[in-house]
């Protein structure tokens, strides 16, 4: 077996050599990494409560040569590989987190805990890109360092937990990349990309460009007064009643949303009372307004914020609402996506790669876009699953495309940036224009966190 030593001066390998031993080494792994993405998918955790899936990732990445930091932003992690010469440092990137989908056919039977997102499969592909990256080959030639990175929370739910997070000093920002960006943990990290599952088509292919929803998070608790509701519900103030109301005038909004802005009103009431013969005294809902920019979503969250007023109003009941601040617009970096793209053609065919214009939005919303403000960022999907996204039907179907061909699109992208003293690395960092400081984004990010009170008299 070739060493680094062995590779240097006129044995060094060039690129297409160098990009062959990656090749042969994660599809050495398929089994194992697919096995360890199945394994994950067995024991879903959601967000921040990640611990088991946070410690099987940083076993692995340890096993693949990376030896993770970890508990960074609760159960996040990150291991750093340098190569032979000084250059910036790659992101590659997984999520940690499942969500509530009961009935899923991986769902945890007491939790309702699943991966009906694919999530899972990132973390397969981390480590498979890692395992790709630690071949000697890829040692003796490139210049910088590599991030692998396993980021929790990306779903943003339960926020009623995460609320109790932050004001207990547990947390500073309320997903995963937000927090990892508060605590530095992307300081040294000069541009990041992952690749996230989507439902299939006719082909399994890989889809670059588009952009996604910013939103704003609701979590809003209408009080009122307990009462007995058979014997004396005029003694009560019903909150259910209150944020029916609030609901309704939300709806009757809706007829006022400007296709262009792609806006989403949608939420649940985690809390509707606690006893059928009380008049409830405390509902609590979480909420979310989505748009194609911030000036949409705040446009829209306003108003909506008015119709919790009128709903408070019209029962005479308390409102506590705590506006937090969401994901930002996604924007994928063309050099990134043009380098991705050129393996996933070569290594794959043609037909394999599919190209959005870069305005193409479907609605949801990650923390990705966050990310994407402050660094240059690719975004990528993989279709490999069937059925429909956060659905119980969600599952993966093709693996070997989710975890194996990702994982080695991801690993000869890095060759790319990182090969000739990072020469495509280093043009990219030089051209990019982030729109945000890291410093200002956080700035932003816990500026734009309020906390209203308003009685409804």
């Amino acid at each position: 077996m070739s060493t680094v030593s062995d590779l240097k001066g006129p044995n060094r390998p060039n690129r297409v050599e160098v990009k062959a031993a990656v090749r042969r080494a994660v599809e050495g792994a398929a089994d194992e990494i697919i096995r360890l993405a199945r394994d994950i998918y067995d024991h879903p955790e959601p967000g921040f409560t990640e611990e088991r899936t946070s410690r099987v990732v940083a076993q692995a990445l340890t096993k693949a040569g990376v030896n993770p930091e970890t508990q960074i932003a609760i159960t996040g992690l990150k291991g750093v590989r340098s190569y032979n010469g000084a250059g910036p440092t790659v992101g590659v990137l997984g999520e940690l987190d499942a969500l509530r989908a009961p009935g899923h056919p991986g769902a945890d039977p007491v939790s309702g805990v699943a991966h009906a997102c694919g999530h899972h499969s990132q973390l397969g592909a981390l480590v498979g890109a890692a395992i790709g990256l630690g071949v000697p080959e890829v040692t003796a030639t490139l210049s910088g360092r590599v991030a692998f990175m396993a980021t929790p929370a990306e779903e943003f739910i339960d926020i009623g937990m995460r609320w109790a997070l932050l004001e207990t000093g547990h947390l500073g920002l309320l997903s995963g990349k937000q927090e990892m960006i508060r605590l530095g943990a992307f300081d040294d990290v000069d541009m990041a990309m992952m690749v996230h599952t989507s439902s299939s088509g006719p082909q399994r292919r890989f889809i670059v460009g588009g952009t996604s929803n910013a939103h704003v998070v609701h979590y809003v608790r209408f009080l009122g007064k307990a009462a007995h509701a058979g014997g004396a519900p005029h003694h009560g103030v019903n909150a259910l009643q209150a944020a029916m109301l609030a609901l309704t005038a939300v709806n009757a909004q809706r007829e006022t949303f400007e296709a262009d802005d792609r806006i989403r009103v949608h939420g649940i009431i985690t809390l509707g009372g606690v006893a059928t013969n009380a008049v409830p005294a405390e509902v609590v809902y979480e909420g979310r307004v989505r748009g194609r920019t911030m000036q949409a979503v705040e446009k829209i969250a306003a108003r909506v914020e008015n119709c919790y007023r009128a709903g408070a109003l019209a029962i005479g009941a308390e409102l506590e609402i705590v506006v937090i601040p969401g994901y930002l617009p996604l924007e994928n970096n063309p050099v990134l996506a043009r380098l991705f793209s050129a393996n996933v053609a070569s290594e794959f065919g043609k037909d394999s790669i599919v190209s959005q214009a870069a305005h193409t939005n479907a609605g949801g919303s990650t923390d990705m876009g966050d990310l994407s403000q402050i660094m240059p960022v690719l975004h990528p999907y993989v279709a490999a699953a069937d059925g429909t996204g956060h659905g119980i039907d969600y599952v993966i179907s093709d693996y070997r495309r989710a975890v194996v061909d990702s994982a080695t699109a991801l690993a000869l992208t890095v060759v790319d940036l990182l090969s000739d003293d990072a020469a495509e690395a280093r043009r990219l960092i030089e051209s990019h224009r982030p729109a945000m400081t890291r410093r200002g984004y956080v700035k932003s990010q816990v500026d734009r966190l309020r906390k209203i009170h308003y009685r409804g008299e």
